[in-house]
């Protein structure tokens, strides 16, 4: 099925679009990551997610793993009819966790937007270990 809109009905609603909504770029989620206080923290920007059923933080064999849904629609009644517009997607990083990071102690808040997490960070326990090389 196809619709046909005449151009007067179309350049209606396009006046009626906020112009900064045409070229938006799809959101990334960006990050920040430091060492504050032998805590290695990861700040995670993802406005609009529902924390509890979008959004998902895993640790396993050194990789930070977060994934975030972003569902969201808006729908703008309209002399001639309605705008309606549906933004979705899904967003995930991964991070390789630094040398003495310990990820069974790991704390995840979401407040205002910001997903920050927190785990333990500790000197390594390695020491340099010599490697005789033998001649053949």
């Amino acid at each position: 099925m196809s619709v046909i809109m005449t151009r007067p009905i179309w350049n209606e609603l396009l006046s009626a679009w906020p112009r900064e909504e045409w070229a938006r770029p799809t959101p990334e989620m960006r990050l920040e990551t430091f060492v504050e206080d032998d805590a290695f923290v990861v700040k995670a920007e993802l406005p609009g997610i529902d924390a509890e059923n979008d959004l998902d933080v895993e640790v396993e064999d050194g990789v930070l793993t977060i994934r975030a849904e972003r569902k969201e629609s808006t729908r703008d009644e309209l002399p001639q009819g309605y705008r309606s517009e549906f933004r979705y997607g899904s967003y995930a990083r991964r991070l390789l966790l630094p040398d003495g990071a310990v990820d069974d102690d790991v704390k995840a808040t979401y407040a205002d937007g910001v997903l920050e997490i927190r785990m333990p960070i500790r000197e390594p326990s390695r020491a340099a270990a010599k490697i005789p090389v033998t001649r053949t």
